[in-house]
């Protein structure tokens, strides 16, 4: 069976940020994109804007000192929404990540315009980030 083509998009997408591909990822984010990133750590909050979420990205980036890994489990989608089932794994400042994640994607004309995402222990999410 083939991928949808949402779904397909998200595995390009995943596959860019792992490679530090920022100019795929470009493509593939709205510049008017919405991420909400829930959580009471330094990085929750909602981030308008291309730019801001990248700047987001690299502040993940440096908290972790580059190990922050998302491995994905499973990707389904439709015509207006995404989700992406992943493992987010990572080290700083002694501790460590290891948490299952549902990421929500809004879509639109292969572009993704609006995203959350939920840890399944936000206490430990946000102590991780904190």
């Amino acid at each position: 069976m083939t991928d949808h083509p949402n779904a397909a998009l998200l595995k390009k997408g995943f596959e860019a940020f792992a490679q530090g591909d920022m100019a795929t990822i470009t493509n593939l984010f709205a510049e008017e994109l919405v991420w909400h990133l829930l959580g009471r750590h330094q990085l929750a909050g909602v981030h308008r804007g291309r730019d801001a979420v990248f700047a987001t990205f690299a502040k993940i980036a440096e908290l972790s000192g580059g190990t922050f890994k998302i491995d994905i489990h499973d990707i389904v989608a439709n015509d207006e929404h995404a989700v992406a089932l992943t493992r987010e794994t990572g080290t700083r400042e002694g501790r460590s990540l290891d948490s299952m994640v549902v990421d929500v994607y809004h879509m639109k004309d292969g572009k993704v315009l609006e995203f959350w995402s939920f840890a399944e222990d936000g206490q430990a999410n946000d102590e991780f980030w904190s």
